[in-house]
């Protein structure tokens, strides 16, 4: 049952370390803070990750409940739902989301206005999905996984941003992390904005 974790997991640390932008680049000067953010981001982590999860979805085992079209349905539910927060994100993110420097600025508008992490509401939302559609127990516990992995994730990210882009700290007391507020909140002008 375990191989899909070795995958899994190792992404996770790699991708864990790649939130250390501020670091590497007082180590290793722009240049190499952004090519080491790079390589353990998209070569290293990501894909290793992925191919873990990739892997406790073909590891055949009996599934939890019995799948139904409704079951199936609610499953693809949150996978088209979370698609779109991930692609809008990245678009308003452009370059910063693969390769993210000391020079990165504060994006706060449009949907970073709503949520401070829009790609990982969207990943959230597709390992649910995953899950319905998947039920066995690899899948559903390399999703739990990957659910840990995001908050992890997002808290290591903020605390880089809050070093690299010092309005970052402001912003995320103003934004929910995750998911939007269903009611408008006043906000007051983050230096930056």
């Amino acid at each position: 049952m375990g191989l899909f974790l070795i995958p899994l997991l190792t992404g996770f640390v790699f991708n864990w370390a790649s939130a250390f932008t501020a670091f590497f680049t007082r180590r290793l000067g722009e240049r190499g803070g952004r090519a080491a953010t790079f390589v353990m981001r998209n070569i290293l982590g990501i894909p290793v990750w992925a191919f873990g999860l990739v892997m406790a979805v073909r590891q055949t085992s009996p599934p939890l409940f019995d799948p139904t079209p409704v079951t199936e349905i609610l499953g693809w539910i949150p996978i088209g739902a979370g698609l779109v927060p991930m692609i809008w994100g990245l678009g308003l993110l452009g370059m910063r989301s693969f390769r993210p420097t000391s020079q990165d600025t504060l994006v706060n508008t449009g949907l970073y206005g709503r949520i401070c992490h829009p790609i990982y509401c969207g990943a959230l939302l597709e390992y649910l999905g995953i899950a319905l559609l998947h039920p066995t127990i690899p899948v559903v516990v390399a999703c739990a996984l990957c659910w840990g992995y995001i908050f992890v994730q997002a808290c290591l990210e903020e605390i880089d941003l809050k070093r690299r882009i010092p309005a970052y700290r402001a912003y995320m007391t103003q934004v929910p992390r995750f998911f939007p507020r269903l009611w408008k909140q006043q906000r007051t002008p983050i230096r930056g904005d």
